[in-house]
């Protein structure tokens, strides 16, 4: 584990090396990004202004979700974005040859070697910034319980990213394009930005227990507004980790099959 730490320390050293080297570059997509975040973020205005109640939640609540989901859409564009469209790209020109020889796991160094430092930065911040603002307009106790839980969800959401978003690169080691399932991947993304209660119920437990996508942004914001226990916190740990041992899995069985572009 330490030999896996002290890597990533270093990929993570390497990238800002390279984008510090084009520091305009690293400011223009500071600025492309956060003007891409707030023309999304207008439809904020609308749910103030049409003072919108989803399930009872009022407008400050549903900064929570909003939040939620704009944090983690960071953390996702700049931990596994970039990795998982390279991905299709090693298989193409046999990149991924060369990784197998490496003394380190494939699946690590496929899906975890570049890091973006710019595009998640205006995320980040802003989406913490709407959940303060949700928390503190909702009355929500700050204890160490409820920080403790919501950062455990928003651990848990990371590692669910991680599973499903990496799916439309595990199906390039069978075929040759692989575009639409990323693109209906990202659409399904984008629509998981309200409680998951605007949908019908059918496409909530599916979203919840078939492709837990609506974890990712619902579980944390309903553990701060007291609508989910403890127990269903532990519930989504262990399911996320069953999720990554089966994406582990299927990862395993991708390389089995892979055929190297140069043989």
């Amino acid at each position: 584990m330490r030999k896996y730490v002290h890597l990533y320390g270093m990929f993570i050293k390497n990238c800002l090396i390279a984008q510090m080297e084009f520091r305009g570059n690293f400011i223009m997509s500071l600025l492309v990004e956060s003007v891409y975040l707030l023309a999304k973020l207008l439809y904020v205005l609308v749910v103030f202004r049409t003072d919108l109640h989803v399930d009872g939640i009022p407008p400050e609540g549903l900064l929570l979700f909003i939040g939620m989901h704009t944090v983690v859409t960071g953390i996702y564009v700049g931990l596994f974005f970039t990795n998982f469209t390279k991905i299709p790209e090693y298989i193409k020109d046999g990149s991924l040859d060369l990784m197998l020889t490496k003394p380190v796991s494939l699946q690590f160094m496929a899906s975890l070697r570049y890091v973006d430092l710019a595009l998640p930065i205006p995320d980040i911040l802003v989406g913490f910034v709407m959940i303060g603002i949700g928390w503190h307009a909702m009355d929500i106790p700050l204890t160490f319980l409820q920080l403790a839980g919501f950062m455990l969800l928003l651990f848990v959401s990371v590692i669910i990213t991680y599973c499903l978003m990496i799916i439309p690169a595990l199906l390039s080691f069978r075929f040759v394009q692989t575009g639409s399932a990323s693109e209906i991947a990202h659409s399904a993304w984008d629509a998981n930005n309200f409680p998951m209660a605007i949908y019908p119920t059918w496409v909530r437990r599916i979203g919840t227990f078939v492709i837990p996508l609506f974890l990712i942004t619902n579980f944390g914001p309903m553990f701060l507004l007291g609508q989910l226990s403890w127990f269903y916190t532990g519930l989504a740990l262990v399911g996320s980790l069953i999720l990554f041992t089966m994406i582990r899995f299927l990862w395993k069985q991708a390389v089995k099959g892979y055929s190297s572009a140069s043989s």
